[in-house]
């Protein structure tokens, strides 16, 4: 993949996207490319995610990605590995290829979370389809989708609360 910025650097605006455009994973989660796989020749996705309703996706594993997740407000439960973190602002986790994670929203207050894919290969691909889908669909039905981008559903989403 080509770097087409190379030499002259990728600026995104607080607030903004990458490429000015107003998206929603599954219509409910607001999210913004803050470095696209574009930028980086396919090395990273680097996403500003925005959550106001409790859950998140289905436990997963991807085949080949290290995903970095950092808060930047609200709190967050992530699970790596079987392991349950608590994350608050300014707290961060790894989640290395290969290792089933998930994480969801906890309370009632919206969150705000930037996710890192490494290598990013087709991830920006999902989000787009993701963004395409009207609604949270059933681990069942995103299955097809999580395999088409490198990923494994290995169980179900975690509940905040």
């Amino acid at each position: 993949m080509s770097r087409p910025n190379a030499n002259q650097g990728a600026y995104v605006p607080a607030g903004g996207d990458r490429f000015g455009q107003q998206r929603s994973v599954f219509g409910v989660m607001p999210f913004s490319i803050k470095v696209s796989s574009r930028d980086t020749g396919g090395g990273l996705l680097v996403i500003e995610q925005h959550n106001a309703y409790q859950g998140g996706p289905p436990r997963h594993q991807h085949l080949e990605q290290d995903e970095w997740f950092y808060v930047v407000h609200g709190d967050y439960l992530v699970e790596v590995g079987g392991n349950l973190h608590r994350l608050g602002p300014g707290d961060s986790i790894l989640a290395p290829s290969g290792v089933p994670h998930t994480w969801a929203l906890e309370g009632a207050a919206a969150g705000r979370i930037l996710i890192a894919l490494q290598p990013a290969l087709t991830m920006e691909a999902f989000f787009e389809a993701a963004s395409k889908l009207p609604a949270m669909p059933t681990s069942d039905e995103l299955r097809p989708l999580f395999e088409a981008h490198g990923m494994t559903i290995v169980g179900p989403p975690l509940r905040g609360g």
